[in-house]
């Protein structure tokens, strides 16, 4: 087996900490060729479909890749905004912020981003990092709640890629977040700023990412973890247990997959009386095509066909000052022990980059 190439070696030089926010991912245009490629790359993934592999391809290959492509690049093109794709725009953002929050708090290290699907990949910028001098290297995936569909295949990348490595780096992993003081805090305030300026609905709608029932009955955490994310959240908003709904969305297939599907529940409500739903979806960090077609345009069709008369859409928590503090909170935490506190003038520009980053912030937010 060959290894890849190492960089030079430079004696006395200091390893540096580097933390890489992982998310899903996106296509590089709302074209139905790149929805193609990335479709491809992302239905491939044995960790995504648990199908026999001949069958699979042949499926993926000769029936859903020719017709979901450029429907879902229709979609994509509903969503997508002069800056690029929402997911993307919001995990730079992030990225870019948390360095800045992390700064504030004396941390001296990189803060970089990577697609699972998608580019940057992640071996790009691990190679990248270890071209830096990145010798201790945090993976924070962009999902709050463990699943071997989303975070597993982070780690299954990031052990492909190192396999091929001589000098590997040490690493650590986070592996869920679902439950973490500062992560709920953060929904709660932007549950409640949404109230006070536009009033409460009668039912709050909590809308995860569906995966087949099967991976529940297998073993997999990310059911209890949904149902332990909304029960905390409901509990910081004083809602009683009629007051909200946890629900499942974006099915695919005809598997029976997570239930009660949102689609469905949002029709329910909406006969059985409901006027008005607000509808959160606790498990993406960043707003893309799930959040802002499937649920702020198709769910809300839904609803209102159905007899619903008012529908909200609660932004996910993007660059919300809770959330970069949660999340640099939580980076944090992992990095226990490592030595990432600088020297008084590395402080000194890590306080200038904090108010930068306070700068970029108030820029941001006025968008």
């Amino acid at each position: 087996m060959s290894f890849r190439k190492e960089p030079p070696t430079v004696h006395g030089s200091i390893a540096h900490t580097a933390v890489v926010l992982v998310n899903l991912g996106t296509p590089d245009a709302p074209t139905a060729a790149a929805v193609r490629r990335y479709l491809k790359q992302f239905l491939s993934d044995p960790r995504v479909v648990e199908i026999p592999k001949l069958l699979w391809w042949f499926i993926l290959n000769c029936l859903i890749l020719p017709i979901r492509s450029s429907k879902s690049a229709e979609k994509y093109a509903a969503i997508w905004t002069r800056e690029g794709s929402p997911l993307k725009v919001h995990t730079v953002k992030q990225a870019t912020l948390l360095r800045g929050y992390l700064g504030e708090r004396g941390h001296a290290l990189r803060v970089v981003y990577a697609m699972r699907y998608g580019s940057p990949s992640l071996p790009t910028v691990l190679d990248q990092l270890k071209t830096d001098g990145c010798e201790r290297i945090l993976i924070l995936p962009a999902y709050p709640q463990y699943s071997a569909t989303t975070t597993a295949s982070i780690y299954d990348a990031v052990f492909s890629h190192y396999a091929q490595v001589r000098n590997v780096p040490e690493l650590r992993f986070a592996k869920h977040y679902h439950d973490h003081d500062g992560y709920i805090d953060a929904l709660k305030v932007s549950v409640l700023t949404h109230w006070q300026q536009n009033g409460r609905p009668e039912r709050l709608v909590m809308s995860f990412h569906g995966v087949p029932k099967r991976t529940l009955e297998l073993g997999d955490p990310y059911h209890c973890e949904c149902y332990k994310t909304a029960r905390l959240l409901a509990t910081a908003l004083g809602l009683s247990q009629d007051q909200y709904v946890v629900s499942f969305q974006s099915r695919f297939g005809k598997a029976e997959w997570l239930q009660p599907y949102t689609a469905s529940t949002l029709r329910q409500l909406a006969q059985q009386g409901v006027r008005r739903v607000d509808v959160i979806c606790p498990g993406f960090t960043s707003d893309c095509l799930e959040t802002l077609e499937e649920i702020a345009i198709e769910a809300k069709q839904d609803f209102l066909h159905a007899g619903g008369q008012e529908f909200h859409y609660i932004a996910c928590l993007n660059e919300t000052p809770e959330w970069l503090h949660a999340l640099a909170e939580i980076a944090e935490q992992h990095m226990i022990g490592w030595p990432t506190i600088g020297s008084a003038a590395q402080r000194q520009m890590q306080q200038q980059q904090a108010e930068l980053t306070r700068s970029e912030s108030a820029r941001l937010g006025a968008r």
